[in-house]
C-alpha cells in the first residue's frame, strides 16, 4: 500500500467549521495574545491627554532607541504584539490582515514554519525601524508599536503565492492584492526616503516587505537552520517516529555492491499506526534521514489539515518518488 492508498489521504477534507476550527492554529494564538496585550495596555493607560506616556506596560515593551541602546534588545520584537490603546482601529485592521493572509500561508508552511516566519519578520522589521531611526535620529523620536511589520511580510509572502487574489478596498472597490502591496509600498518608501513624518513606522513596513520577499525567493526554510530542535519540536507537536534497521536490511544491504544508489536500508515505524514505511528518498532529496523524516511529517500533517490538492509541486513531487521507492522495497 502506497502513501496515497491511506486513509487519512484519501479523505475529502474538512467542513467548513471544521476548516475554521482546525486550520490557522498559529494565527488564532498570534491574535490571542494581540488581544491580551492589548487588554493589558487599556487597563494600564492613564488615560490623561496632557500625559505623553501610554503607561508603563507599553512603556516597556514598546522599541525605542534609546532602550535598545540601553542593552533592551527585547524590544526588537515585543513591540510587534502592541497596539494603540487610544483606539480600536489598530489592532483591528492588523488583526484581520493577519488572520485574513495569514491563515493561506500558514495552511502552505504549516503552523511552526509560518510562527517562525512571522517572529522572525517582525523581529526583522524592529531591527530596520532601529537602525533608520540610529541613522535619523532628529525625525523618528517616537517609539514603534504593532504588528504592522509582521503583518506585512506575511501579506508579501501571500502576494507571491496567490497574485491573483482581489482586496476589497474600503470594503467595495476589488483591487488584486499585488497591485494593493505596490501601491502601500510605494507611499511608505516615498515618506521614507523624504525622511517625512507621517506617525508611522514606515522603516518597519518596509523591512517586513523585503524579509517576505526575500524569504520566497530565496526558498528559505527557517526551521531547517536549526536541525538540533527536530527531536524537541517532535517531542512538543506530535508522536515521535521510530527510525530502525531490521535484521533482513541489515544482512541484505551489508555489501554496498548490492545497494541500489537510490534506496536507503532506513525503515520508519510509526508508533500510532503501526505500519513501516521505507525513507528511500533521502537518497534523491539530498537531505539527511531527520530532515526527510520531519518534511514528511509535514506534508501528512498538511494532507490531513487541508487536502492533497493544497500541495505545492514540490511536496506532491516529494511524495510521489516516496510512495514510488516503498513500493519498490515492498515488492
Amino acid at each position: 500500500m502506497g502513501i496515497y492508498d491511506r486513509d487519512y489521504v484519501r479523505r475529502e477534507g474538512p467542513s467548513f467549521l471544521g476548516s475554521f476550527v482546525e486550520r490557522g492554529r498559529a494565527c488564532k494564538w498570534l491574535v490571542g495574545i494581540n488581544v491580551a496585550v492589548f487588554i493589558v495596555q487599556i487597563l494600564t493607560n492613564p488615560n490623561d491627554p496632557l500625559e505623553p506616556s501610554l503607561g508603563w506596560f507599553t512603556d516597556a515593551l514598546a522599541l525605542t532607541v534609546d532602550g535598545v541602546m540601553h542593552g533592551q534588545v527585547w524590544r526588537l520584537l515585543t513591540y510587534s504584539f502592541l497596539h494603540d490603546p487610544n483606539g480600536i482601529m489598530h489592532i483591528l485592521f492588523n488583526m484581520l490582515f493577519l488572520w485574513w493572509f495569514g491563515s493561506d500561508v500558514e495552511d502552505l508552511y504549516g503552523p511552526r514554519e509560518f510562527l517562525t516566519f512571522y517572529l522572525t519578520a517582525s523581529l526583522a522589521s524592529g531591527v530596520a525601524f532601529f537602525l533608520s531611526s540610529l541613522a535619523w535620529m532628529p525625525t523618528t523620536t517616537a517609539p514603534c508599536l504593532g504588528a504592522s511589520g509582521g503583518v506585512l511580510a506575511v501579506l508579501t509572502l501571500c502576494a507571491f503565492h496567490y497574485p491573483r487574489r482581489t482586496i476589497l478596498l474600503f470594503f467595495i472597490l476589488p483591487v488584486p492584492i499585488w497591485l494593493f502591496l505596490i501601491i502601500f509600498l510605494a507611499g511608505d518608501a516615498y515618506v521614507f526616503l523624504n525622511r517625512g513624518q507621517s506617525g508611522t513606522a514606515v522603516a518597519a513596513h518596509l523591512g517586513g516587505a523585503i524579509f517576505g520577499g526575500a524569504y520566497y525567493q530565496l526558498h528559505v526554510r527557517l526551521l531547517d537552520w536549526v536541525p538540533h530542535l527536530g527531536p524537541w519540536r517532535r517531542r512538543l507537536f506530535g508522536p515521535r517516529l521510530r527510525v530502525h534497521l531490521d535484521e533482513e536490511a541489515r544482512s541484505k544491504w551489508k555489501s554496498p555492491k548490492r545497494r541500489p544508489p537510490s534506496v536507503s536500508p532506513l525503515s520508519v515505524h510509526h508508533p500510532e499506526e503501526g505500519t513501516q514505511s521505507s525513507v528511500a528518498a533521502a537518497a534523491f532529496s539530498g537531505l539527511d534521514d531527520e530532515h526527510l523524516e520531519a518534511k514528511m511529517d509535514a506534508i501528512l500533517e498538511k494532507i490531513s489539515r487541508v487536502g492533497k490538492e493544497n500541495l505545492t509541486d514540490s511536496e506532491l513531487e516529494l511524495l510521489v518518488r516516496a510512495s514510488e521507492a516503498i513500493r519498490r522495497r515492498r515488492t
